[in-house]
């Protein structure tokens, strides 16, 4: 193929040649980008990200996390895998997800963690509901109360919290279990099926006619822990910097490994 061509006038591409020249320089940009993404990549800038959790997206710690995250590396491509802590786990020790956001601060199996923020517990109930009108609720109001929880997680962790806070079974509510999402509990309550206990960023989704109110120990509201859990070995850019950002909010020590 003749490229160029030469005549009284100089040397000037032939037709053939200036298809060569713009495939050519067509191949360059798209080297010059690849090396460009490939760099970024390296720097923790740019990739994928695996993250896993089961609490709220519609406000708090962890809404707020991602916007910042999103903001900082926008060529970070997120996807958000909703799992209960038992598919979590396994999740993590097969690399489907990069990291898991999960409630309390007991380490998963063979993974590094840290922890994060705390969430008031609050209770859902019914705007004419008569604990709806005092001004503050503690955990022995509950007793004789229909509390209303999800099989999915993290219902269990809350039945747990109810044993523990009302060591005598005496003074416990009344437990119904229901194998469906938070919104269709919300539902329930809503309809006067019962009370449930939410965390508060969950408050972020609001029903008509539902009111939600803080549940104490003493003084002060009680608060559940959140915290991440990663696999040491794995070595995604786009983790780090997302560690990065979470050291940032929240400089906490090491939990477990």
């Amino acid at each position: 193929m003749v490229v160029f061509e030469r005549s009284s006038g100089g040397v000037s591409a032939t037709t053939s040649g200036r298809e060569f020249l713009r495939v050519a320089r067509s191949i360059l940009e798209q080297l010059d980008a690849l090396l460009a993404t490939t760099h970024s990549a390296g720097r923790g800038e740019a990739g994928q990200l695996a993250i896993g959790f089961y609490t709220s997206l519609s406000a708090g710690n962890f809404r707020a996390s991602l916007m910042d995250f999103r903001q900082r590396f926008p060529q970070i491509e997120i996807e958000m895998i909703e799992k209960s802590r038992r598919r979590l786990v396994t999740a993590l020790r097969n690399g489907v997800v990069d990291i898991a956001i999960v409630t309390g601060a007991a380490p998963l199996p063979e993974c590094l963690s840290v922890s994060l923020w705390s969430e008031r517990i609050m209770v859902a109930l019914l705007e004419n509901h008569p604990l709806a009108k005092k001004e503050l609720i503690y955990w022995t109001d509950l007793k004789a109360e229909r509390v209303l929880l999800s099989r999915r997680d993290p219902g269990p962790e809350l039945e747990d919290l109810i044993t523990a806070k009302l060591a005598s079974p005496v003074d416990r509510p009344r437990i119904f279990f229901h194998d469906v999402s938070r919104g269709s509990l919300w539902n329930l309550v809503g309809a006067g099926f019962g009370i449930t206990l939410l965390t508060e960023a969950t408050v972020g989704t609001n029903f008509v006619g539902v009111v939600y109110k803080d549940i104490r120990d003493t003084t002060e509201p009680t608060r559940i822990g959140y915290s991440a859990h990663w696999r040491a070995d794995n070595e995604n850019p786009a983790l780090a910097s997302f560690l990065k950002i979470l050291s940032e909010r929240y400089p906490l020590p090491t939990i477990g490994a």
